[in-house]
C-alpha cells in the first residue's frame, strides 16, 4: 500500500496512476467505468447551494488572486503590498497568512442564515491556488489548524452544515496551483530591488510556493508528473478524512489517468462510507457525458441539458474587496430560476470579510432570497425540466452556453421559465409584468401541452388569479397585488 506520506514525497519517485492507492469498489479509473455513475437524487432536488470561497487572500481586502498578483511587478496589488507590508522579498504571502484570524467567524450562525435563505447544500473551500489548506492536514504545515485562525475550517463548516441538515461539499483549486504560483519565484526587473528574488524563490518555502516550474510548464494545469501525484495525495487526504458529498475542481478533470483514479477513489469511498447509498457529486469544468456534473463558472446553459449541471458564481468578487458591488436578490433569483429550468443547480459564493462575518447589504439580500424561496420553493426544489425550458422575448439576443456569460443575460418580464413536478407545471416571470402575462407554450393551439389546465395560483399570494386560454397563448391577468419580489411564480395545475 502506498501511503499519503510517500505520495506527498512523490517528486523523488516515478509512480504511475496504476500504483496509486484507491478505495475498492465498482468504479475503475476508466472512461467506461465512470460512465456508470448515477446522479444522486439529493443533488437533482437541491437546486441551490452556498459556497464559502474564503481564506487568507481575504486579508488585504482587494479581491481575487492577491497571492499571485502581489508578485506581479508593477501591478496594483504589488504596489499595495509594497506600501503596506514591504517588498515581497522580505514580506511575502507567507507573512500575510498569520494575519488571517477569522475572529468573528461563527459557522453555526452563518449556516442557519444560509438554510433560511433556501440553500440545500453548502460548499467550503478546501484550498485555493495559494496552496493553503483549510483542513487539518498531515501533508504540510500551511493549513488553518497550524496557522492563521488555528481552526479546522473545513471540519467546522461541515459540522455546522450537518446540524442544519445541509449536504456538504469542498472545493479544490490545487491542480492549478503549481503554475499559478510561479510569480512568487521571480524578482523585480527594475528599481531599488532589481534582481532580488521574492520569497517564493527559496527552498525553505517550497512546501507553500512549490518549486520552480520548467520553462514550458505554463498551462492552467501542470505537466509535471510529480506534482500530479502530489495533487492526488492532497485530494485523497481531503476526501478520505472528511467524506464530503460534493467535490469541486477549478479546472477540467485534472491529469488524465491520475484524475480518473482520484474520481474512482472518491466515488468508491463515498459508496463505502454511506453503506452502499452514495451521495457523491463531482463537479469540474468539462462536459460530463454522464461521468460527473459539468460546472460553468459565472455562466449558464442555453437549453435543457441532458445531464445535471451547475453554475458557480459569486455575489461579488471571489474574495472580499473593499467597496465591491454585490448582486441583488432579483439578479440571483433570475439566475436560479433560469438555471433550474435547464436542469441545473446554482452554487453562489457569499463573500465573507477577513474576520469571517457578512456585510449588512449581503444579510439583506439573503433575507430577501429566503422570503422568495419560502413562497416559491415548491416550484424549484425537487422539480425537473418541462418539455421546454421556457420562452424568451421575440427580439431577445441569443446568449450561447458557456463560462462567463452571466453579464450578457438581460432578463425581462417576457422571459418565462418552466419547471415541473407531478401534475404541476410552474411558470416564472423573470421580471415584474407590466400587463397581462402571455404564455405561448400553453395556448389552445400549442403542440407542447395536451393536458387540461385546472387551476392557476400565484405562489406567495392568496389573491384569486384570473386567466383564460386563447388560441395562441395562456393569458394570466396581471394580479392586483404583486409580491414584494420581482420574480413572480405561478403554479399551473394540469389534469
Amino acid at each position: 500500500m502506498i501511503g499519503p506520506a510517500l505520495l506527498a514525497a512523490s517528486s523523488v519517485c516515478t509512480l504511475s496512476a496504476q500504483d496509486l492507492p484507491v478505495h475498492a469498489g465498482p468504479y475503475l479509473p476508466t472512461e467506461t467505468s465512470l460512465k456508470n455513475y448515477q446522479y444522486p437524487e439529493w443533488f437533482r432536488d437541491a437546486k441551490f447551494g452556498i459556497w464559502a470561497h474564503w481564506g487568507p487572500q481575504a486579508v488585504p481586502r482587494r479581491g481575487d488572486w492577491y497571492a499571485r498578483k502581489m508578485y506581479e511587478e508593477g501591478s496594483d496589488d504589488y504596489k499595495d503590498h509594497l506600501a503596506r507590508w514591504g517588498h515581497p522579498s522580505q514580506q511575502g504571502y507567507k507573512d500575510l497568512i498569520p494575519l488571517w484570524k477569522a475572529e468573528r467567524w461563527n459557522p453555526d450562525k452563518l449556516m442557519a442564515l444560509y438554510k433560511k435563505a433556501g440553500a440545500k447544500y453548502f460548499v467550503s473551500m478546501g484550498s485555493h491556488h495559494d496552496n493553503f489548506f483549510l483542513w487539518n492536514s498531515a501533508i504540510h504545515k500551511w493549513n488553518a489548524v497550524k496557522m492563521g485562525p488555528h481552526k479546522d475550517v473545513v471540519g467546522l463548516w461541515q459540522q455546522a452544515a450537518k446540524k442544519q441538515g445541509l449536504y456538504f461539499g469542498v472545493s479544490e483549486h490545487l491542480a492549478a496551483s503549481y503554475t499559478w504560483f510561479q510569480s512568487a519565484h521571480r524578482a523585480d526587473t527594475t528599481g531599488a530591488f532589481k534582481g532580488i528574488f521574492y520569497d517564493g524563490h527559496y527552498a525553505e518555502y517550497e512546501d507553500l510556493y512549490h518549486s520552480e516550474a520548467a520553462p514550458d510548464d505554463t498551462g492552467w494545469l501542470t505537466t509535471n508528473h510529480a506534482w500530479m501525484l502530489e495533487w492526488y495525495a492532497d485530494i485523497k487526504e481531503l476526501v478520505d478524512n472528511y467524506h464530503p458529498d460534493l467535490l469541486y475542481s477549478d479546472s477540467k478533470l485534472p491529469f488524465d489517468a491520475i484524475g480518473r483514479t482520484m474520481l474512482a477513489n472518491f466515488y468508491n469511498g463515498n459508496l463505502a462510507y454511506h453503506a452502499g447509498k452514495p451521495t457523491a457529486v463531482y463537479t469540474c469544468k468539462e462536459a460530463s457525458n454522464g461521468k460527473w456534473v459539468q460546472d460553468l463558472e459565472r455562466g449558464v446553459q442555453d437549453s435543457i441539458s441532458l445531464y445535471p449541471w451547475q453554475t458557480d458564481t459569486s455575489i461579488g468578487d471571489w474574495f472580499y474587496s473593499t467597496g465591491q458591488k454585490y448582486k441583488t436578490s432579483t439578479g440571483i433569483l433570475q439566475m436560479l430560476t433560469d438555471i433550474v429550468s435547464k436542469n441545473g443547480n446554482l452554487l453562489i459564493n457569499i463573500v465573507q470579510t477577513p474576520e469571517g462575518d457578512l456585510e449588512p447589504d449581503i444579510l439583506k439580500t439573503l433575507d430577501e432570497i429566503g422570503a422568495w424561496t419560502a413562497a416559491n420553493g415548491e416550484g424549484i426544489y425537487g422539480t425537473r425540466p418541462w418539455k421546454v425550458f421556457g420562452e424568451n422575448p421575440a427580439k431577445a439576443e441569443t446568449v450561447k452556453a458557456g463560462n462567463f456569460n452571466e453579464d450578457k443575460l438581460k432578463y425581462t418580464a417576457e422571459d418565462i421559465r418552466f419547471t415541473s413536478k407531478g401534475n404541476n407545471l410552474y411558470a416564472f416571470c423573470l421580471n415584474v409584468p407590466e400587463g397581462d402575462i402571455r404564455i405561448r407554450s400553453l395556448g389552445k393551439n400549442s403542440t407542447l401541452n395536451n393536458r387540461k389546465i385546472v387551476s392557476i395560483k400565484m405562489m406567495g399570494s392568496a389573491e384569486k388569479i384570473n386567466w383564460r386560454q386563447e388560441g395562441d397563448a395562456l393569458v394570466i391577468q396581471k394580479p392586483v397585488r404583486l409580491p414584494a419580489w420581482n420574480v413572480p411564480g405561478f403554479r399551473i395545475q394540469l389534469q
